[in-house]
């Protein structure tokens, strides 16, 4: 075999071992690479909320009456004392033929018994007039000598008899006109119109704001008690977040609060007034009891800026529990626990600082490197590094399970 055809040989049986060496060789694991940044940390609750009003007032009928319609319609303003309503004394009800004879004869049987008790006055006038004239001619005998005192006590006492019956027969008189009038007045009212000329009552509001439901609008006649109008002052908002008692301990009155999600432009800022003592069960959408609480927010920001905003509307709130200024800070993506294994040397380690239990892949020269990181707080995006990192460090994002301390690793190409 001639040399040039050897070297040859050899050229490509070397050029072949270096193709497959290249082949099988280890490839850097492609992985997302994120950066280590310094500034605001901020640990929130998010939740859904709903606004409504601080004071709420549901005008109700004081008295049974027939009720006026009502002109006032839902966003309409109103004044603290404006009329909203109207109540006039409730029609009788119809009555047939037979009944209004009957009320007749008793206005007639009424007539008739006031002139009895007046006849009953004068005859009961006439008889006291004869006691005293007797007296008097007693009480002028008796001076005389011509009369007994015992007869002229028996005259006294004769007189007195007649004024008690005329003062009783003027007290019978006086019934017998009222018993007129309550027949005159049963009947004046079965035949009466549609009582238009009745004294009527005003419902006024207790307090000024705007219209926010008429329950009663139509004419007709309601009972004491019937709510007729709903009323509040819509500059005077709140928002309502029911939260989980587990996250509600970490609201604690004066959180601030940012409004997100509310229909209008920017966000809103808040502040936590009051976590109610009282929580009760709720049953979520996937059918799991829950026992949640109320909590309470105040707007803070400009009444301009959510003018819009009325009763009801449903807005989503992010309560602020941890604010850190300089944190330095990671995609929450990036850290991860840390294995049995690495967690024991770690807190072997001299500077363990605490035992920390989480760790990150920190991409150095090509090259991944575990290290132990405290994790102070997380939220749903960032975590907040309390040691192990430096600001500027690149860690690695959602880092692959078959991915090692010190194996070769490259940026992922978008």
């Amino acid at each position: 075999m001639k040399t040039t055809t050897r070297v040859l040989w050899a050229a490509g049986a070397a050029a072949a071992v270096a193709l497959l060496a290249w082949a099988f060789a280890p490839r850097p694991l492609e992985v997302e690479l994120a950066g280590a940044t310094q500034g605001l940390f901020e640990a929130t609750v998010d939740e859904d909320g709903r606004t409504r009003l601080r004071e709420r007032y549901v005008v109700s009928a004081p008295l049974a009456g027939r009720l006026d319609r009502i002109a006032l319609r839902e966003g309409d303003p109103v004044e603290l004392g404006q009329p909203l309503a109207m109540l006039t004394p409730a029609l009788a009800p119809m009555q047939d033929e037979r009944t209004l004879r009957e009320q007749g004869a008793r206005v007639e049987a009424a007539q008739a018994n006031v002139a009895r008790a007046t006849s009953t006055v004068e005859r009961a006038k006439v008889g006291l007039e004869q006691a005293r004239t007797e007296l008097r001619r007693t009480e002028q005998l008796a001076a005389q000598g011509f009369v007994s005192p015992t007869q002229a006590d028996q005259q006294r006492l004769a007189a007195l008899a007649a004024q008690k019956e005329l003062d009783a027969a003027v007290q019978a008189q006086h019934v017998a006109g009222h018993e007129l009038e309550q027949a005159r007045a049963a009947t004046g009212t079965a035949r009466a119109g549609d009582g238009r000329g009745a004294r009527s009552f005003e419902v006024r509001a207790p307090s000024s704001g705007r219209v926010l439901r008429v329950v009663q609008a139509s004419e007709g006649n309601v009972a004491a008690g019937t709510p007729l109008i709903e009323i509040g002052d819509t500059t005077q908002l709140e928002v309502v977040a029911e939260l989980l008692t587990t996250d509600a301990l970490q609201a604690q009155p004066g959180s601030p609060v940012r409004i997100e999600r509310w229909g209008g432009t920017g966000t809103l800022q808040g502040a936590v007034r009051r976590v109610e003592p009282a929580a009760y069960t709720k049953v979520s959408a996937l059918g799991v009891e829950e026992q949640r609480v109320r909590v309470l927010i105040d707007l803070t920001s400009p009444a301009e800026q959510w003018r819009a905003l009325g009763d009801g509307f449903r807005v989503g709130v992010r309560i602020v529990t941890l604010s850190v200024p300089d944190a330095v800070k990671v995609p929450v993506s990036a850290v991860f626990p840390l294995p049995a294994s690495a967690a024991g040397a770690a807190a072997s380690a001299p500077d363990g600082g605490g035992a920390p239990r989480m760790g990150a892949f920190v991409a150095e020269g090509g090259r991944a490197r575990l290290v132990p990181v405290d994790v102070g707080a997380r939220n749903g995006v960032e975590a907040w590094v309390r040691g192990g990192l430096k600001p500027g460090a690149t860690v690695i994002v959602y880092p692959p399970k078959t991915l090692v301390d010190g194996a070769r690793v490259a940026p992922r190409s978008v």
